[in-house]
């Protein structure tokens, strides 16, 4: 991975000159209101993974937003089966980035939420046993727990049989986390589409033509297209095409 890598903006306002993090996190800030942003990386032919796993489409100007996302959010929010396959670790992040978050009145890390209707879930991941911060298992009332899961994470149970996003994300917000990033997979994208709860969407195009195969980075039931407008762009010297969509 080649580290500083220029990004710059090509739309509003194009300029060749590369932003900072100050200039990046400005960008990508935190909002007056409730927001629920979505990350996700692809290839220009819309997959979502290379050999099965997001890493092959990431590169490090992505993962200079990935990490600035992270830390502007309250909480960060992940379905169990990409949590699962990806190997989430606790989330932490670095002494400059803490420091930031003290600066603007948050706690030194974001809280992880694992959406999950099943609850098949190992307490002993390092994302539960090693979280700086106790996470939040969004569940249903008909969902058992494994041993040990209550141990390491809070049950928060919004649904019947299945897990109600919308009554999720406002018990979420009574919680003072009302700055959610959302990290897929994509059927709980496709979700929280269907349930109209996206506010934003920041989607990195890789330059990379991945081939038939890999899904795309929504998944699941057939909605109504929703307008989501574009806010800005964003091009790394590597040939990485970041874009920013948002309703305000």
């Amino acid at each position: 991975m080649t580290v500083g890598i220029p990004i710059r903006r090509l739309w509003p306002e194009p300029s060749t000159q590369p932003l900072d993090d100050a200039a990046l996190t400005a960008l990508y800030g935190r909002a007056a209101e409730p927001r629920l942003r979505v990350n996700f990386v692809a290839s220009l032919d819309g997959a979502v993974t290379v050999d099965g796993y997001s890493a092959g489409l990431s590169g490090e100007p992505d993962k200079r937003v990935f990490g600035l996302l992270r830390m502007v959010c309250d909480a960060l929010v992940v379905a169990a089966g990409t949590f699962r396959h990806e190997g989430y670790r606790a989330v932490r992040l670095n002494e400059r980035r803490r420091a930031w978050r003290r600066e603007h009145g948050l706690t030194e890390y974001p809280t992880l939420v694992v959406v999950s209707g099943s609850l098949d879930l190992d307490p002993t991941q390092a994302a539960f046993a090693d979280a700086p911060t106790r996470p939040i298992v969004l569940t249903h009332a008909d969902a058992d727990p494994p041993p040990g899961l209550t141990d390491v994470a809070d049950l928060l149970r919004c649904g019947t049989d299945r897990v109600d996003l919308a009554a999720g994300l406002a018990e979420l917000h009574r919680r003072g986390l009302t700055q959610l990033l959302c990290e897929g997979g994509p059927h709980l994208f496709g979700a929280l589409t269907a349930a109209d709860l996206v506010d934003e969407l920041c989607l990195t195009v890789s330059p990379l033509l991945a081939g038939p195969g890999p899904g795309r980075i929504a998944a699941g039931e057939t909605v109504p297209p929703r307008q989501l407008p574009l806010r800005h762009v964003l091009a790394a010297d590597d040939g990485v095409l970041m874009l920013r969509h948002a309703r305000l």
